[in-house]
């Protein structure tokens, strides 16, 4: 440690700097930003589900999503269970917390389909809504719905993270077109595209 000394008195002595205070908030935010992405993948996952056979009863579908997804991640670390009950734990807090983002995500993108089908359509010239791949509809009504009704989210993150899905589950060109589609949306916002209001969601 250090001795500081002022008016030729010797004060208390000084910490060393810890710089790990000025990291750790940026680590945070990252985990944050890798939670959310994690949770628009899975609501892209149930929309497209949602999209091409469309459950009678919303909830019980969710539950069954959500069920098939935490098995599939038990067994991805755990290994084959060779036909063995699996009893899978409670949810943790970070599960919990994508499951929540995801599914406000997921409702709000059925609430409004129709204004957000509407949208891509004025936006996507000689291209049937119908006609496109159904990973890349889901996508863009995901991103569309959080430019619209998500002012907490900066409309380019929602068009940066809807690129990065569109390419992981859908074709290679999918990256381009999707960006495409969603740049002309932003072009029409009535609000910032990189900035957003403080909520507690």
């Amino acid at each position: 440690m250090f001795m500081q000394v002022l008016n030729g008195s010797a004060q208390r002595p000084m910490r060393p700097f810890n710089k790990t205070l000025l990291s750790a908030e940026p680590l945070v935010y990252r985990a944050g930003m890798r939670k959310r992405r994690e949770a628009r993948e899975r609501a892209v996952q149930f929309l497209f589900q949602h999209d091409l056979n469309p459950p009678e009863d919303l909830v019980s579908a969710l539950n069954q999503f959500w069920d098939a997804q935490r098995m599939s991640d038990f067994l991805e670390s755990h290994g084959p269970t060779w036909g063995e009950r699996v009893n899978l734990p409670p949810p943790s807090a970070d599960e919990s917390a994508t499951r929540l983002f995801a599914e406000r995500l997921v409702r709000g993108v059925l609430e409004h389909r129709e204004q957000l089908d509407d949208i891509i359509r004025k936006h996507a010239k000689n291209w049937d809504l119908h006609r496109m791949a159904a990973v890349d509809r889901n996508v863009m009504r995901l991103a569309i719905h959080e430019m619209l009704h998500r002012d907490d989210i900066p409309p380019v993150v929602s068009i940066n993270e809807a690129v990065d899905v569109a390419k992981k589950f859908s074709t290679a060109d999918s990256g381009k077109f999707v960006n495409g589609i969603l740049d002309k949306v932003k072009a029409d916002l009535l609000r910032p595209a990189r900035t957003a209001k403080e909520t507690a969601v």
